[in-house]
């Protein structure tokens, strides 16, 4: 009985010996099979890669023979050298030439605008020249001359004219002293015949009465005349007037274009160039101040007054402060960076679509309500079609983002990535 009891066990220990040789066997048989399989597709691969290093070798032997019948034997590095120096001249000249057509595109445009302003004035002029020469001729109607040069011919030379504004204020002159003569007579006169008293006959006071109603006579056509002469230099004093009213709408105009002049206008362009960056500042600053708004309610992006192209930012939690950016904490920096960033690619995609996006750090400063609301932010940006890449070595971030790509270091100064769409390339 012991007998065929260790003949049993030895027969089990048979059988499971089988069993595993069998497993063994089967084993072995798919691995043979994938071995196979293997070395198959190594022949395949082997020849195709034959096949490509025949063509690499046609192609190399090609290029070798185009080299010879480009080159012959010069030096190739002479020969970039030498190249190098051409175009490194030419992109020289292109940008000279870039510069000159750029200010005398815009002389030219300087040019123009100047032409269209003075084309506007002259039409403006040409119809009060118009309105002018019509009110001119009815006056030429009016007065009894036949035409402008029958007006010329009658005008006065400026000699005589100044001779007879000399007499007139002679006469004027005279005119006040006789008056005050007659006045003074007047009296006299008055008191003289309240006294009723005389000395001289009846027939020599009337010869004389009648002398000096004469002289008065004379004295008041010598003052029609007069007058006659200061109407005449009236209207010369308001052509006069007209004509400085002219020059002073001139000057204004003059004025205007020298003060855009002196705001944009410079021999090497910095005004303009500081003008039409300030423009593009200011739009990005709304772009960025829009993004912001969505991470704090806290904080403004302002431009500086004294130095356009500086940014300020207004704490709307110390009552509106206006603070330089240099005075920011390490976390309201990112904060604004990060607005600025997102929209100067806002911005930017209005003629360039900006898919992707990548942020280098800056997440350690963040507390956690700031962390919470930048990754809101990128969030919603992935959320519209934007690939969003963060290089950080915060650990909190590991938890929030799904998707990792993890670099882990390794002896010798070399580096191993894992994540998805990473894989490893064995040498050959």
């Amino acid at each position: 009985q012991q007998r065929l009891a260790a003949r049993r066990e030895a027969w089990q220990a048979a059988v499971m010996k089988k069993n595993e040789v069998e497993k063994l066997i089967t084993g072995l048989a798919v691995s043979i099979q994938h071995g196979v399989g293997q070395i198959t597709a190594d022949d395949e691969e082997l020849r195709s890669g034959q096949v490509q290093l025949a063509a690499l070798v046609a192609e190399r032997d090609l290029l070798a023979a185009r080299r010879r019948e480009l080159f012959a034997e010069k030096n190739p590095d002479m020969e970039e050298n030498r190249l190098s120096a051409s175009i490194e001249a030419l992109e020289k000249g292109r940008l000279t030439a870039d510069r000159t057509h750029i200010a005398a595109q815009q002389e030219m445009e300087k040019l123009l605008s100047r032409l269209e302003t003075i084309e506007k004035t002259m039409a403006e002029r040409e119809v009060q020249l118009q309105e002018l020469l019509a009110a001119f001729t009815l006056r030429l109607q009016q007065s009894g001359f036949i035409d402008e040069s029958d007006y010329q011919a009658a005008c006065l030379s400026e000699d005589t004219r100044l001779s007879l504004l000399q007499a007139r204020d002679l006469l004027d002159k005279e005119m006040a002293e006789t008056e005050t003569r007659r006045q003074d007579k007047s009296l006299q006169l008055r008191t003289e015949r309240q006294k009723q008293l005389t000395g001289r006959p009846q027939p020599q006071l009337l010869q004389e009465r009648e002398e000096q109603l004469q002289a008065l006579k004379m004295l008041q056509q010598e003052l029609g005349a007069i007058r006659t002469r200061l109407s005449d230099n009236e209207q010369l004093r308001e052509k006069q007037q007209a004509r400085a009213e002219a020059v002073e709408k001139q000057n204004r105009e003059f004025q205007r274009w020298d003060l855009l002049h002196g705001l944009i206008g410079s021999a090497d362009g910095k005004k303009y160039r500081n003008f039409a960056q300030g423009l593009t500042f200011e739009i990005m600053i709304g772009f960025a101040n829009r993004q912001l708004r969505k991470m704090s309610d806290r904080y403004l992006l302002l431009r500086d007054e004294t130095q356009p192209l500086d940014l300020n930012v207004v704490d709307g939690y110390q009552a509106g402060e206006i603070r330089s950016t240099r005075n920011l904490s390490g976390g309201e920096s990112f904060l604004v960076s990060l607005a600025l960033a997102l929209g100067l690619s806002q911005m930017a995609s209005r003629n360039v679509r900006v898919d992707s996006l990548f942020l280098d750090e800056g997440f350690g400063s963040l507390d956690e309500e700031a962390l919470d609301t930048a990754l809101q932010t990128l969030a919603g940006l992935q959320q519209d079609g934007k690939l969003i890449g963060v290089i950080s070595h915060v650990p909190a971030l590991r938890e929030r983002i799904g998707t990792r790509i993890q670099v882990n270091t390794q002896p010798g100064g070399r580096s191993v990535i894992l994540g998805p769409g990473c894989r490893r390339i064995e040498e050959s």
